[in-house]
């Protein structure tokens, strides 16, 4: 499993959220990166990535299930929560990086 990525190597923090389209908890968490992305503005970098589209990317950090989020910073991931998530968990940690 990959900790260190030299594309996720920015200054801000990077959410990287993996989902499937067909995944009706991963639909479910829609609404939530939403208000991730709208609290946190231009203090991070929020991206989604379809397993399916990406299954290599999602296996080289150990994604075998959806939801599934990850939270860089500086290359390295520092937080991780497979299954459902809240806002207030991803801004818990996004608040402790910036």
């Amino acid at each position: 499993m990959k900790n260190e990525d030299p594309n996720m190597k920015e200054s801000l923090p990077v959410v990287l959220e993996f989902y499937a389209p067909w995944s009706e908890a991963c639909k479910r968490q829609l609404p939530i990166m939403q208000e991730v992305r709208d609290i946190t503005g231009d203090r991070a970098r929020i991206l989604r990535v379809d397993i399916d589209q990406y299954a290599e990317l999602a296996r080289q950090y150990g994604v075998y299930t959806v939801p599934a989020v990850l939270i860089f910073m500086d290359g390295r991931v520092v937080w991780r929560k497979n299954g459902p998530f809240s806002a207030s968990e991803i801004l818990e940690h996004l608040t402790m990086l910036v």
